[in-house]
């Protein structure tokens, strides 16, 4: 039995449907959040728990043999937080996984560090170390910026104006990896286990800046004129006082002011390992959204 700890999101979805497809049988945890209409396939079961809560984790472990952990606490409802989610809530899955004697696949970030400028980095970095360090196997899977998620918030924030804002400047190329092409690694490391003991690192073949981003997603709709520029001063100031008071808003416009200066990615080494990985530029991704007309 294969369990997908947030599975209702769109990673952990795609992975329990490859996985199931295969003929494997997965369960997918949430945490009372349903999944999007039509996204798991009907053989996939769906349990109800929250890494946040240690009992709640027993029943749904009984019988595992892979635990794969997608979740994150970056954004999203009833108060979630990198540190709850990420580092805790990971540490609560590394235990129960112990305890019950199943291996881990854990999605961790391209920059997890203990010294990182974001939250999430360093949470996420917690966790890493708390799994190499126990007594499951495991394998850590690290990508890039999701494309299909930023691509989306892009849209979300052009409104009816078309015009997307663009946190920062923008300027910074960041290999944006499919979600398509992470959960086919998920599933290799997951049914493959001369991967345990091993962080891979995932990334796209395209590298392009967050403005660059935009116009390509103002082009595929139609929109005209540039994107909006929220400068880098303003992104400060909302940190440090709106921030205060909507922590959620804090962490993103953190995360913006470091998605400035980030190191560009490359996973060459992977691909060499892996030529047969999918390989979805950013651009492919832009051109498969689906444009509603008004």
């Amino acid at each position: 039995m294969i369990l997908v700890v947030g599975g209702s999101g769109r990673l952990g979805s795609s992975v329990a449907n490859r996985l199931h497809r295969r003929g494997l049988a997965v369960c997918v945890l949430s945490r009372g959040l349903a999944a999007n209409p039509g996204t798991l396939d009907g053989g996939v079961e769906v349990v109800q728990g929250d890494v946040r809560d240690p009992a709640s984790l027993v029943a749904p472990m009984e019988g595992v043999d892979v635990v794969v952990s997608a979740i994150q606490g970056f954004a999203g409802r009833g108060g979630v937080t990198p540190q709850s989610v990420d580092r805790d809530g990971n540490i609560h899955l590394i235990d129960a996984a112990e305890r019950a004697g199943a291996d881990m696949v854990m999605l961790s970030v391209i920059g997890a560090s203990a010294g990182s400028g974001m939250e999430l980095m360093r949470m996420k970095f917690a966790a890493e170390q708390r799994l190499r360090s126990g007594s499951c196997q495991w394998t850590i899977l690290r990508s890039d910026a999701y494309a299909e998620t930023w691509i989306g918030l892009l849209e979300q924030t052009a409104g009816r104006s078309g015009k997307p804002r663009v946190f920062g400047r923008g300027d910074n190329p960041i290999s944006w990896v499919s979600v398509e092409d992470v959960a086919a690694v998920v599933e290799r490391a997951v049914v493959d286990n001369s991967l345990r003991g091993r962080v891979l690192e995932l990334c796209g073949p395209e590298p392009e800046t967050l403005t660059r981003l935009a116009e390509m997603v103002m082009a595929h709709h139609g929109w005209t004129g540039t994107p909006k520029n929220v400068p880098r001063s303003m992104l400060h100031l909302m940190a440090n006082t709106v921030g205060r008071i909507k922590p959620e808003l804090g962490r993103q416009s953190r995360a913006a002011l470091a998605m400035d200066t980030l190191p560009t990615s490359h996973d060459a080494a992977l691909r060499r390992e892996f030529p047969d990985l999918p390989c979805t530029p950013v651009s492919q991704v832009v051109a498969r959204r689906i444009v509603i007309p008004e």
